[in-house]
């Protein structure tokens, strides 16, 4: 669902190298592409890669996606997707909705 919305997920490549951090003291943790085939560099250098890369070719729904799972990815959407820290804008859902509602005259 995540790369439905428009996440960084749905921009990984074969031969990328991810780096996975869980800090079980502090209850954080970082994923980030730190790679690809074969060349290191930094989270940062990583943000940036991702954020230029367009979406993995094929990447589509499911035609068995629970309907959820399809609500989830179209209020990560609305409201600014994964890169917009993955938390409903409830204010910005809202909006959405009342102009979906005024564009089809209810």
């Amino acid at each position: 669902p995540e790369a439905l919305a428009g996440g960084p997920i749905g921009r990984v490549r074969e031969g990328d190298t991810i780096q996975i951090m869980v800090d079980t003291i502090h209850l954080t943790g970082s994923i980030d592409l730190v790679g690809h085939n074969g060349e290191q560099y930094g989270p940062e250098r990583g943000a940036e890669v991702l954020g230029a890369r367009a979406m993995t070719p094929g990447i589509a729904p499911d035609e068995r996606l629970p309907n959820d799972t399809r609500l989830w990815a179209a209020l990560q959407s609305a409201s600014g997707g994964t890169w917009g820290g993955c938390v409903y804008d409830v204010d910005r859902i809202v909006e959405l909705l009342e102009a979906g509602k005024r564009a089809l005259g209810g």
